[in-house]
């Protein structure tokens, strides 16, 4: 896998500031008159990837999308690089946050590499557009798609469209990333090389916020996670401190336990199966 450097682009894009990539602070979201995110206070900070967990309906693609700008708050407020977010222009909000959402549809035949280089449109007539061949044949390697470059989206499979729209975002190169269950519609291959992806850009700099189902990848790849429940924030800290099966048996409703890997040490969460249970399924 191509690793990103502290040097790339993606790491110079935001401007110097004390302030953390993203902050928010007391979101109240409502959706069709119903509450889906209660009093949410978030944080989240350059060099780290960020998972956003916990069951269905917690709220965390609804805080993903308000973070990103493309959902209304009720109440509180979210400052990007310091500066609210109703402040920023479109383009300018563009060249410093990259959304990936869960499901990528494209109207026309477009190729793969035009998918890709959609991705470049923020950085039109700046000098940056320079980049946009070196940013397109980046993404296009990074994602494992160099060989569907040429191929219409609409014919390519859910996990080949998943990762060039993957790719989309990584050319557009933000230094905010903002993922929504990148890896749901993946194998195991190329679940591994997307959060692989994600922890690279921490390394060079960038902010991650990646919304996982799969707990086990979010304690091998995340700094920090976030679990939510009920639209509230139950926990936010580093994995060992959130990953408990006391606390994960509480919020999912389930009993849960955690397993150290013997060989890496890092945490597998698993769910408990009962024999009764085993032994209806194989009679």
């Amino acid at each position: 896998m191509t690793r990103w450097r502290r040097g790339d682009r993606a790491a110079k894009a935001a401007p110097s500031t004390s302030e953390p990539p993203v902050a928010a602070h007391g979101l109240h979201v409502r959706l069709g008159g119903r509450p889906v995110l209660h009093d949410v206070s978030l944080r989240v900070r350059a060099g780290e990837v960020l998972a956003l967990v916990g069951p269905n309906g917690a709220g965390k693609s609804t805080l993903l999308a308000a973070l990103c700008g493309d959902l209304p708050v009720t109440a509180g407020e979210i400052r990007i690089q310091g500066t609210p977010l109703s402040a920023w222009r479109p383009i300018e909000l563009a060249r410093r946050r990259a959304m990936l959402p869960q499901r990528a549809t494209v109207a026309f035949p477009f190729t793969a590499a035009d998918v890709v280089h959609m991705g470049r449109a923020p950085w039109a007539g700046r000098p940056e557009q320079a980049e946009d061949t070196e940013a397109v044949a980046t993404a296009l390697r990074l994602a494992d798609i160099e060989h569907l470059a040429d191929r219409p989206f609409p014919s390519l499979s859910g996990g080949e469209q998943a990762r060039v729209a993957l790719a989309r975002v990584l050319a557009q190169r933000a230094p905010i990333l903002l993922l929504d269950e990148p890896t749901a519609a993946l194998d195991v291959r190329h679940q591994e090389l997307v959060l692989g992806i994600a922890r690279d850009r921490a390394a060079a700099g960038n902010a991650v916020v990646v919304v996982l189902h799969d707990l086990t990848l979010a304690a091998a790849y995340a700094d920090r996670i976030a679990l939510l429940a009920q639209g509230r924030l139950v926990a936010d800290g580093p994995p060992a401190e959130v990953l408990t099966a006391e606390q994960l048996s509480r919020t999912y409703q389930h009993d849960i336990e955690i397993v150290l890997h013997p060989r890496t040490g890092t945490r597998l969460v698993l769910p408990i199966r009962t024999t009764e249970n085993a032994d209806d399924r194989h009679p």
